[in-house]
């Protein structure tokens, strides 16, 4: 599963947006939890989950530098 979590930074991912980041928090919740779709009394923990990696995500890319690239 966490195979189809693409690498998001630059230059292998010219333009990220804000789709990609979630999509990938959720490959990476769905996991490390175990399931692709959480039950109606996990979905609360499951969906923060996915803001908290997405929200770190979001601040890793931010903060990259890359050698050799002009967009940092």
């Amino acid at each position: 599963m966490c195979r189809s979590i693409k690498t998001l930074r630059p230059p292998a991912t010219p333009e990220v947006t804000d789709e990609d980041i979630r999509a990938a928090a959720l490959q990476y919740v769905r996991k490390v939890s175990g399931f692709r779709a959480p039950a109606t009394h996990n979905r609360e923990v499951f969906e923060h989950a996915v803001d908290a990696v997405a929200a770190a995500t979001q601040d890793l890319l931010a903060g990259l530098r890359v050698r050799g690239s002009s967009a940092h």
